[in-house]
């Protein structure tokens, strides 16, 4: 490496083997017994990790997509036109039959650690490419929903479990693979879905109803991956064609295809792609529905509940894909800090870049063990009478998508700063990151919209509430810092619960306390103790520092602890 180094400048990382360089994460899967999915992760890691990879990653973003609307003819054709790389993105996540891992066989038949092993492959994936994850998120998160649907679900499963990319633009009968999409957002409403003014019109005269056709009228402000095989959308179901009073309809939810049954391109039409800050390699779009063929799925007038089924896996999916962002942001400084010279000596011997990088290493670990917990969370709570799994799916997954978004983006701005100007210049994987992490805190709902969905939960679930007390205090027993952390926030829960301002008003706050006290927890479950030790003493002691990274004083040894564990490579 000092030759290849004479002259100070330090090419990123590529070429590597980012779980095997990961014990957190392989200890995880080890926890959560899912070793059968072993080897098919290592040689997902191995691609992902390697120059090629980071190469089709490079080019899908550096190339982003291009919407033709017309063709030369002039006949409306709404296509969009990506680098190849983008599709030999999607193809590779195929391949691993990540669509659908959670979900494959009856439960009672399926192997413990699905979860777990789906979410380690989407954090893996997500290191190096992260805009081909909203795709795949939506796919995955649609499952639940579409397999409600019996006639539907039959006709669409193959495709959606399929191992294989189908990037042509063509009816769902002929595709071998599907992607779906979602549709929630308007302009006028943004985060509010229940002021959404799409409106469907049952194509019946007799009226609609569960699997009826649908004609779809409105717009929607953000309608994700408009060449998606067909999208979820959230549409006011009127009773007649001329309902008078549709924009008072309840709201429902709609399988929306891009092609309608009979062969002819639907009637959505892309009025322009987003120009994002990040996730450029993904196409995000406005569109506009001119008597659009949709279905009705799930049941009339729940088109809220049946989205939200959809919304919480798309949420834990924001929680890891952050997670990703922030551990590659991570790697890229370790990696710089030990091969760069600075005043002498390794920039990763300098003691206050050891102080930053033990921080960011810390953050990455802390975020990791949460996005896992929860995956098993999901996992566990499809069995009777898991309250405590429940639990920590309702009310700690909006708490962790709130805070580890929040927390990719202050660390990400860190890790550049580690690389320096190299790091702020376009040609820098740090700076596609950079962009890249914000899109999770606004994606299916923003920071204060998952705040106010902890205070939900809370109070309309007090079993639940309850459930997540207890394991809290179990992990809290023998840390006395977790447990007066605890306690300060059971007491101002009590407190905030008399004054409803007070309880929107501080939500964050108390939030963000709650979420580390269980990342404490899980530290002190499942990390080394030097790592555990730092992690309580700067996040929850009396001195706890949560500004920038490297300003709560480590002790040397634990230092060198958490900086020798949290980077292994082979060569």
């Amino acid at each position: 490496m000092a030759e290849r180094n004479k002259d100070n400048l330090v090419d990123e990382l590529v070429g590597y083997d980012p779980l095997g360089s990961d014990p957190a994460l392989q200890a995880a899967l080890t926890r959560a017994q899912a070793l059968a999915w072993l080897p098919g992760l290592q040689q997902h890691a191995r691609t992902v990790g390697s120059a090629a990879f980071a190469q089709w990653a490079d080019q899908a973003n550096r190339h982003p997509p291009q919407l033709q609307q017309w063709d030369a003819r002039g006949r409306r054709i709404d296509q969009v036109e990506f680098h190849p790389a983008w599709h030999q993105v999607l193809a590779h996540y195929r391949a691993q039959q990540l669509i659908d891992m959670p979900f494959a066989g009856a439960p009672e038949d399926a192997a413990s650690g699905r979860w777990t092993a789906w979410a380690a492959g989407f954090y893996l994936h997500g290191q190096a490419e992260a805009g081909s994850l909203c795709p795949a998120t939506m796919t995955t998160a649609a499952i639940p929903v579409l397999r409600k649907e019996p006639a539907l679900w039959a006709q669409i499963a193959r495709g959606i479990s399929s191992a294989e990319h189908d990037a042509r633009d063509a009816p769902v009968a002929d595709k071998t693979a599907l992607w779906v999409g979602m549709g929630m957002t308007e302009k006028q409403g943004g985060s509010d879905v229940r002021s959404n003014t799409t409106v469907a019109y049952p194509l019946d005269a007799a009226g609609g109803g569960r699997g009826a056709a649908y004609r779809l009228q409105g717009h929607k402000w953000f309608y994700s991956v408009p060449t998606a095989d067909a999208h979820l959308v959230v549409a006011r179901m009127a009773s007649s064609a001329h309902d008078a009073h549709a924009l008072q309809a309840p709201l429902a939810c709609f399988w929306v295809p891009r092609w309608r049954p009979d062969g002819r391109r639907n009637s959505v039409l892309v009025q322009r792609l987003k120009d994002k800050v990040g996730n450029r390699s993904n196409a995000s779009s406005e569109v506009l529905f001119d008597d659009a063929y949709g279905v009705l799925v799930g049941e009339e007038g729940r088109g809220i509940a049946t989205i939200m089924e959809m919304a919480t896996i798309t949420r834990l999916c924001c929680v890891l894909g952050s997670s990703a962002l922030l551990r590659q942001a991570t790697v890229q400084a370790l990696w710089s800090a030990r091969h760069r010279q600075a005043f002498g000596a390794a920039l990763v011997a300098q003691p206050l870049m050891q102080s930053v990088l033990a921080d960011l290493a810390l953050e990455s670990e802390a975020a990791l063990l949460l996005a896992m917990r929860l995956a098993q969370a999901f996992e566990d709570s499809s069995a009777p009478g898991q309250t405590t799994a429940l639990a920590w799916q309702r009310i700690m997954t909006p708490a962790a998508k709130f805070w580890v978004c929040k927390r990719a983006i202050a660390c990400s701005a860190e890790a550049m700063e580690v690389l320096g100007g190299n790091g702020y210049t376009e040609s820098s994987a740090l700076a596609r990151i950079y962009r890249e992490a914000p899109v999770n805190s606004i994606w299916e709902g923003s920071g204060n919209v998952m705040c106010l969905d902890v205070l939900k939960a809370l109070q309309r679930e007090p079993a639940l509430r309850d459930a997540l007390w207890q394991d809290l205090q179990r992990m809290a027993a023998d840390d006395l810092a977790m447990a007066q952390a605890l306690q300060r926030l059971h007491t101002q829960w009590q407190a905030m619960a008399q004054d409803a301002w007070a309880q929107q008003a501080q939500a964050r706050q108390w939030v963000q306390q709650l979420v580390l006290v269980a990342q404490a927890g899980l530290m002190r479950q499942h990390a080394a103790p030097a790592h555990a030790d730092a992690f309580v003493a700067s996040r929850l002691g009396p001195h706890a520092h949560l500004g920038v990274m490297g300003a709560f004083p480590l002790a040397k040894a634990q230092i060198s602890a958490i900086l020798g564990a949290s980077l292994q490579l082979q060569h």
